[in-house]
């Protein structure tokens, strides 16, 4: 597998069938073949649910070892990195690269409201703060207006 493949796979590009396998493996946490067809609500052959899982692990997506010859599955990434690269596609093709359009898009539309946005900005100062004790030099620069 090419070591770029997770970071230049566009997640928007997975099909149904992909996200449901994927969604199956990110709840359970590690997977065979047979217990994916099991939880999908629909019948597949287990050549199929095998196909899906081998290209899900082609593009970066999953990762598997080999117990009593059987294949087992587990997330090579986290949901949350992959929600995270979708998102900045969206970005890119809608917002023009701003976060900031996109965020003002989602309160206009009313995915987000106020406390959403008051928690997101918690959340943001506390992981600053983190990176900042971890790494002194990473201590916000005065801006021009003298903040």
């Amino acid at each position: 597998m090419n070591g770029n493949t997770e970071e230049t796979h566009d997640p928007a590009e997975l099909g149904e069938l992909e996200r449901s396998i994927l969604s199956i493996v990110w709840r359970i946490g590690q997977v065979t073949a047979e217990q994916v067809r099991e939880d999908l609500d629909r019948p597949l052959k287990d050549s199929t649910i095998r196909t899906v899982l081998r290209r899900l692990e082609e593009k970066g997506y999953l990762e598997h070892f080999i117990a009593n010859r059987t294949f087992h599955y587990s997330p090579a990434q986290t949901k949350q990195r992959v929600a995270g690269r979708a998102v900045k596609r969206i970005v890119d093709w809608f917002c023009d690269g701003s976060i900031e359009q996109l965020l003002v898009g989602m309160v206009d539309s009313k995915v987000l409201d106020r406390t959403e946005l008051q928690r997101l900005a918690d959340r943001i100062a506390l992981a600053q703060k983190a990176a900042e004790n971890q790494d002194p030099g990473l201590k916000k620069r005065p801006t021009e207006g003298g903040e």
